[in-house]
């Protein structure tokens, strides 16, 4: 009987979030619009920046640097002039605006470093800063490739063969576009997971369970398969459509090993929403809690920054945090292409992590309901 009495419970917590608007809006705005906007807003490299070139010389050397700018770092580049450059800067029109002064090429060539003017719009703040040493590496080296035509150039003695895996093209949304599922999945699960458990409150029905044969065991067993499951079916449609079908973000992994990380991960972030809802009793104290605890688990867990970068004891502590070993899960699978062999002392880690999660969570919960009774 426990176990049909969970089965039922939980196909009933499943009705009451098809009930709820709301919240069906949210789980599909989250795994949809909010991983889109958030893979592709401000991105760090360098994306489609308008130039301008003002080429005072005409020479080869000059022509060679203009179609070096190119997509899809820069759009293809505005010729205009030194009285246009300043306007187009001013109008917002241009990022960047390049003087190439006369008789560049000549002093090149006797040796004299001739100096470029590079004129850099700095209220767009992410091209800015990335982009003027993009500009700087693209005219160094077309000079030196064109001085090789001409003298013989200097040869270091090493040289250094980069080789960028899992990102070639070191393409900002492939890796926003899983770290914003990752940040859902935790995100939603102790949402969906704690509101259930307030909207009981809220509506009356936790006395109508007090008197049914049912155990917090299954109550609380109940609300975290449901909401999990929920959690992950919406999770596997958005990498599916949104991250390979729109984002067309290349997974190396298997889809179906990183969904048995998140639903490992699920137990624990539904035993932690859980946890949270018997502190508060209305939505409004729920996502208060939820700030205080979400923000440090998106912060801390690697996925924002490289945990090495970090201090010491803050890496130590969280590593008893489910996120920092989903993180490292999610990577190791989905860009990597890693397989149990490599991903299985994550797995282990959240096994355990989720248990002891999901002990404490209904020792809380006993006395909550305790206290109603």
């Amino acid at each position: 009987m426990r176990a049909k009495n969970i089965l039922h419970l939980g196909v009933k917590e499943l009705w009451s979030l098809v009930r709820d608007p709301m919240m069906l809006v949210l789980i599909v705005y989250a795994f949809t619009l909010s991983v889109y906007s958030t893979s592709t807003a401000l991105p760090d490299s360098l994306y489609k920046a308008p130039i301008a070139i003002v080429d005072e010389d005409q020479s080869p050397l000059s022509q060679r640097i203009v179609n070096a700018f190119q997509p899809p770092y820069f759009l293809p580049p505005t010729m205009v002039s030194r009285d246009q450059m300043d306007a187009r800067m001013d109008a917002g029109l241009d990022t960047f605006a390049l003087d190439i002064p006369p008789k560049f090429q000549q002093d090149v060539l006797a040796g004299r470093a001739p100096a470029i003017q590079l004129n850099t719009d700095a209220n767009r703040v992410g091209q800015a800063f990335t982009g003027s040493s993009y500009v700087q590496a693209i005219i160094a080296g077309e000079v030196q490739t064109f001085l090789q035509r001409y003298r013989i150039t200097f040869q270091p003695p090493v040289d250094i063969a980069e080789r960028v895996r899992f990102n070639a093209n070191l393409t900002r949304s492939w890796f926003g576009a899983v770290g914003a599922v990752i940040d859902m999945i935790t995100m939603l699960s102790v949402l969906l997971t704690g509101a259930a458990l307030i909207r009981e409150r809220e509506r009356g029905t936790v006395e109508h369970l007090l008197v049914m044969p049912v155990t917090p065991f299954e109550i609380m067993t109940s609300k975290v398969w449901s909401m999990g499951l929920v959690v992950l079916v919406a999770s596997a449609v958005s990498l599916a459509v949104v991250v390979q079908g729109v984002l067309s973000v290349p997974i190396r992994g298997s889809i179906a090993l990183f969904l048995c990380g998140a639903a490992i991960h699920l137990f624990a972030t539904t035993s932690l929403g859980m946890f949270l809802a018997t502190f508060a009793r209305t939505m409004p104290q729920f996502a208060l809690l939820m700030i205080m605890v979400l923000l440090p688990l998106d912060m801390l867990s690697g996925g924002a920054t490289p945990r090495e970068s970090m201090p010491e004891w803050v890496q130590q502590i969280m590593l008893a945090a489910p996120t920092t070993h989903f993180v490292m899960l999610s990577q190791g699978i989905l860009f990597r292409g890693g397989g149990l062999e490599v991903v299985w002392p994550q797995f282990l880690a959240l096994a355990l992590i989720g248990t002891t999660f999901f002990n404490i969570a209904l020792v809380r919960f006993r006395k909550t309901i305790g206290s109603m009774a």
